[in-house]
């Protein structure tokens, strides 16, 4: 069965999670842009916490038949995109998502919680 994008956002949400990911945000877009439907918006301490918060995101949707479409980003940025398509989350350092704050541009999608995905 073809996973959703609330499936999608779910399962990258654990993952980062998982992984000790913070300030987790999932903005709901689809009724401001075509884009996407969701933006996933995580933060890591360091390099490494940043690379194994986006392996296992992309190991996890692996093991469901979910691929990305692509990954901008590598083993020491510090801002990392992987796109799915209806769903895109960037893992940021602190300061890089201080810096380019993706909220502040996405204001009008909607926060949504985890929890209220199913």
């Amino acid at each position: 069965m073809k996973k959703t994008a609330k499936d999608i956002v779910k399962i990258a949400y654990d993952a980062l999670d998982e992984k000790l990911g913070q300030d987790i945000e999932i903005l709901k877009i689809d009724e401001i842009s075509v884009i996407a439907d969701y933006l996933i918006i995580a933060s890591g301490n360091n390099q490494n916490q940043i690379n194994a918060m986006t392996d296992l995101t992309e190991e996890k949707l692996a093991m469901e038949g979910i691929h990305p479409k692509r990954i901008e980003g590598n083993k020491n940025s510090t801002w990392v995109l992987m796109d799915y398509g209806d769903v895109i989350i960037h893992v940021f350092s602190k300061e890089d998502r201080l810096f380019y704050d993706l909220e502040r541009i996405w204001r009008d999608g909607e926060n949504v919680s985890r929890d209220s995905l199913g």
